[in-house]
Parts: structure tokens; sequence; C-alpha cells
């Protein structure tokens, strides 16, 4: 790795413990045995971004000029890519990657290609996410060409277990928040899930706070997804 090798640029703070997740994980997957080995990066976490789900649900302004700084920041501090931890910020991908001349790595491809690692290729997948990013079909817009049938919670399991499960996240309970995100992705599967992919930040938080496996299928932590694309880039 030589001086010129150009930063990985993290727009993170959505929320600000998966970012440092983000952080610790990209050095943990990272194959060095040196400081030096590892990948550069600039992590821009700023939690002033607006919240994502309201924007897009109709009940909070815009994160978009928010989004757009960061990636300017990062632009500024020499990125050569741009990773974004959060899944619902997705929803502004293309005006973000339309705003920069830099690529920026889109989460949902990155599961994609970790479901394929895991050997799940086609059928039914569970995805879990945000009231916002389910609205916004991210997952399923992207996946479903791919071959995959998503299945997602339904309203009352969101209402009950997985947006009450991401906030306990965000308020740093994450030993309580296990429990209903445990519940929900074993519901997942129950219905035929072959596969639950974690579709925001927070949730892989929460799983990892409690017992392993709980849910008996593949869990696609998209942090880890989002990391291992990002040592793509690089060539690692």
């Amino acid at each position: 790795m030589t001086d010129d090798t150009p930063f990985l640029g993290v727009l993170g703070g959505m929320g600000p413990l998966a970012s440092a997740q983000f952080m610790l994980r990209l050095t943990l997957l990272t194959p060095a045995s040196t400081d030096q080995e590892h990948l550069p990066a600039v992590l821009w976490s700023d939690p002033r971004i607006p919240d994502r789900t309201a924007a897009r649900l109709g009940t909070g302004p815009d994160p978009l000029p928010w989004l757009m700084r960061g990636i300017k920041g990062l632009e500024a501090a020499g990125a050569g890519a741009i990773a974004i931890p959060c899944n619902t910020a997705h929803g502004w991908y293309e005006q973000m990657a339309a705003g920069t001349t830099l690529p920026v790595l889109h989460i949902v491809d990155a599961a994609a290609t970790e479901l394929k690692r895991l050997g799940v290729t086609q059928g039914k997948i569970g995805v879990m996410g945000t009231a916002g990013t389910l609205a916004m079909k991210l997952y399923q817009q992207r996946l479903d060409v791919l071959g995959y049938e998503c299945l997602v919670p339904t309203p009352e399991e969101m209402d009950r277990l997985v947006s009450p499960g991401i906030a306990l996240v965000k308020a740093n309970r994450l030993a309580e928040s296990y429990a209903p995100l445990a519940e929900a992705a074993r519901n997942l599967a129950k219905r035929g899930a072959g596969a639950v992919v974690l579709g925001c930040t927070e949730i892989p938080l929460g799983i990892l706070a409690g017992p392993a496996d709980p849910a008996g299928v593949p869990l696609v932590d998209t942090i880890d997804a989002l990391a291992l694309a990002a040592l793509k880039w690089a060539g690692r």
C-alpha cells in the first residue's frame, strides 16, 4: 500500500453506534498483520442528519442536503469511494451518486453478494428493516430481479417488534433490543424464509446482544456485507 492509496469515505452517524460498528468490522475483516496493511478510512459521523424514515413517511425534513454535505466533506478529505452504513439512507442513493464523481457502494448489492456467499441464491428470504426502508421497497426492487422473494414483517410485527427493537438500539439499550428483533427474525423463518437480511444497521447490533442463531437460518449482517464490499473495492 502506498502513500497515495485512496481513502474509504464512510458517511455515518445514522446511527452513531452502527457507524462505529462498521469501522470495527472493517478493521476485523481486513486481512492484515500490521497497522500499515489496513485500509485508510475517514468516518464522517453526523447524527444531526434528519431521520430518514420520518422523511420517507412524510413526517420529517429531507435529509439529502445533510447527506450531500457529508459526501462533499469526504471528497475534500481525499476519499476514493463512499460507504454508507445506513440502509434507509439508500432511498436517496440515486441523488447522492449523481452528486459525486466517487463510486458509492450500495448496501443492498452488498447484501445480495453475502446471500450468494452463504449459498442462498434464490427463493424466499426475509428482510427486516425500518418502516422507511420497507416502504421504499429498497430490497424488494433490487432482489426480486435476482430470483429472491422477499418476505417482510407484518404491520403488527413492525409496530410491536422491529421498530421498538431498532429504537432500543439507538437508545444504547442493546440487551433489551434482542428479544423483539430475534422474535421478528424467527417469525420470518417460520414463514419459509431461507435466510433473513438484517436490513437496518441497528438490527445486527441488537441480534449480537443475545444468543447466537436466533432464527435457525442464515442471517445477513448488512454492516459486515458493506465492509466486505468496501474491502473488495480496495482490492483486499
